[in-house]
């Protein structure tokens, strides 16, 4: 009978344990009207400088929330945005940065092989604080120094509403 009691009373503590450690999580993620105003400010940073581009903006999953194509921009540019923003969100990290990083790094050359992932510069995530809600991709530039130059331009439009 002790042993049933103590038996009974453990697993109570036990499912007591679990039901407070399972509570819902409060995360941020990137809202579709973001996405869209970070897309437009993409292809319209680099319009300004004579490229024409794609810019896909996922949320913090990496699923995708927005697509913009610039007239006139190669169809190639629109797999190279959406490889970009997911491999930054997935990260949480630029790809010029992770791409330097592989070059240097024999280790972190095998990142190409992770499905999805591109690690060419213009993919850049999108931050709240230290929180990582997205990412933007961009390709199209005639280097993906310039095409990270544009996301970071995008997400400096929208500055305001990342806090």
């Amino acid at each position: 009978m002790n042993h049933t009691i103590r038996l009974a009373t453990v697993a109570a503590l036990a499912l007591a344990a679990a039901t407070a450690q399972a509570s819902p999580r409060t995360e941020k993620n990137m809202s579709l009207e973001l996405a869209n105003q970070i897309a437009a400010a993409g292809v319209a940073a680099c319009t300004a400088n004579g490229y024409a581009v794609a810019v896909t903006v996922v949320d913090r999953a990496g699923t995708v929330r927005a697509v913009q194509r610039a007239d006139n921009a190669g169809p190639h540019t629109l797999a190279a945005s959406q490889q970009k923003a997911f491999t930054s969100a997935s990260a949480k990290n630029n790809t010029l940065a992770m791409m330097e990083a592989a070059q240097k790094n024999a280790a972190a050359a095998n990142l190409v092989h992770i499905p999805g992932f591109l690690l060419l510069g213009g993919g850049v995530p999108v931050r709240v604080g230290n929180e990582v809600i997205g990412a933007v991709g961009i390709g199209g530039a005639p280097g993906g120094h310039l095409d990270e130059q544009c996301a970071v331009a995008a997400i400096e439009k929208v500055k305001d509403q990342l806090k």
